[in-house]
């Protein structure tokens, strides 16, 4: 049997209204992502919106909750007759999480956790087990026998989330700026952060100026896309996933580990032995894994 989470990381809210839907969300800082499921816990459809980080505000957030729960195709379904699990990225900031909670449209009831706390559910099944994430930001966590929960990383792109999308946009930018300086090469990589910004001072402070967490991810795929022929890339590449191994041996030495997130599923062949012989593959995703927290009975259709 899945272990009884501890209430202390929910967050929750219950109107006592009826309830006639059963949501799961996943959101994060570039997308959200919802799965509706029925009484009975079967899945009845999926839908994707825009970013739900509560960074990026309480009121957005919302709108793509919602957008995602209509996009999922499911006839009828409205907010205010749908039990929530929310995972989402930002509940860590009080006055984030507490806009949030304030802006509530009037949905019957909801829990929530951390866009990771949610992977985690998902990935394990509501069991004991790690999950390292590298998509946008990076973090890693552990559910721990007795319901606790251990945190590593998730400090945020501006100074943090090594690893994460973010951060190697992050580097690319910093490498294309030293090459315009003559500081370091002009190699592919840094030619290719000039061909999709600009290859002017001005350019590339603007970019820097108005990027914020997702602008910058938006760099990552350079790097990979350059690894073979730049060896800056394969550099890049290389400390991506140092870190997150670190993250991963931080969190807990022995659990199961799961990955999760495009940058850590394509850094994951980088990894040591140590950790390769702990990866499983993940039972379920963070909006199955948000529906556990309202839904804790054993689901197959998730």
């Amino acid at each position: 049997m899945p272990l009884v989470l501890d209430p202390s990381l929910v967050t929750s809210r219950d109107s006592g209204r009826a309830v006639r839907w059963w949501v799961g969300i996943d959101g994060g800082g570039t997308s959200t992502r919802a799965v509706v499921a029925d009484a009975a816990g079967r899945v009845l459809g999926r839908g994707e919106s825009g970013a739900s980080a509560l960074g990026q505000g309480a009121e957005q957030a919302w709108r793509h909750i919602a957008d995602a729960v209509a996009r999922a195709g499911v006839s009828g379904v409205a907010l205010e007759d749908c039990a929530l699990g929310l995972g989402l990225s930002g509940t860590g900031v009080p006055a984030q999480l507490e806009a949030f909670v304030a802006a509530d449209p009037g949905v019957a009831r909801f829990g929530l956790v951390t866009d990771g706390l949610a992977a985690l559910l998902g990935a394990h099944g509501g069991r004991p087990g790690a999950l390292l994430i590298s998509g946008t930001g990076s973090v890693a966590e552990a559910l721990l026998p007795d319901g606790s929960r251990r945190l590593v990383g998730g400090w945020g792109w501006q100074i943090g989330d090594e690893g994460s999308g973010a951060w190697l946009g992050q580097q690319a930018m910093k490498l294309a700026q030293a090459a315009y300086d003559d500081r370091a090469p002009a190699g592919p990589l840094a030619q290719a952060v000039w061909r999709e910004v600009g290859a002017t001072r001005e350019a590339l402070l603007a970019f820097c100026a108005r990027a914020g967490q997702a602008g910058y991810a938006s760099l990552a795929p350079l790097v990979f896309e350059h690894e073979a022929a730049d060896a800056a890339a394969a550099s890049l590449l290389d400390a991506a996933a140092r870190a997150l191994e670190a993250l991963a041996v931080a969190v807990h030495p022995t659990l199961p580990l799961a990955l999760a997130g495009s940058i850590a599923l394509r850094l994951g062949p980088r990894f040591g032995p140590a950790v390769q012989a702990r990866r499983i593959e993940p039972q379920g995703d963070a909006a199955v894994g948000a529906l556990r927290l309202i839904q804790p009975r054993e689901n197959p259709n998730a």
